[in-house]
């Protein structure tokens, strides 16, 4: 993955995936702790993920969203879709991404609509097999993103010039 540095100007909006209610038996009773997995994104390629654990769920947002702005990576938007299919595993979790026409819209579910949308995805078709974990399913999401080439670094590796790429 291409971990990416951001500048403070740079205003990263923090979106809540899931939240997880733990339960610690002890002696003296039961300790409640919660985990919250959120997504941080620019909405313009950038896009990172934070797990937050603590007593109280603000809390564990928080450290959530602090996590994820150490985490972030650089994603190719072209024309606001992915620039071509993508497969991705993480653990249980297997997501497929498709490139959509504009208009199509957001087709996605869960943890996958909350990524894309971070990322500033706007017509996109996906699709989740396998496990629906969030934690998993937004890291995969995460990785078919991050592997993504876009076509500018494939035009100039094969010595193409951009408009044979783009015609019209």
């Amino acid at each position: 993955m291409n971990k990416v540095k951001v500048n403070s100007d740079v205003e990263l909006k923090d979106r809540l995936v899931a939240i997880n209610r733990v339960t610690k038996v002890t002696k003296g009773g039961r300790t409640f702790t919660f985990a919250a997995i959120v997504v941080v994104g620019d909405g313009n390629g950038i896009i990172g993920w934070g797990l937050g654990k603590a007593g109280e769920v603000t809390a564990a947002i928080a450290k959530g969203v602090e996590s994820a702005k150490k985490n972030l990576v650089k994603v190719p938007v072209l024309k606001g879709t992915v620039p071509h299919e993508m497969e991705a595993r993480y653990g249980g979790a297997h997501v497929f991404l498709r490139p959509a026409a504009a208009g199509t819209g957001l087709v996605a579910g869960g943890a996958m609509r909350a990524v894309l949308e971070s990322v500033g995805i706007k017509d996109v078709l996906a699709k989740s097999k396998g496990s629906s974990n969030p934690h998993n399913l937004v890291k995969a999401t995460i990785e078919a993103l991050a592997n993504m080439r876009d076509p500018y670094t494939i035009a100039g590796t094969r010595g193409i010039s951009m408009e044979k790429v783009f015609r019209g």
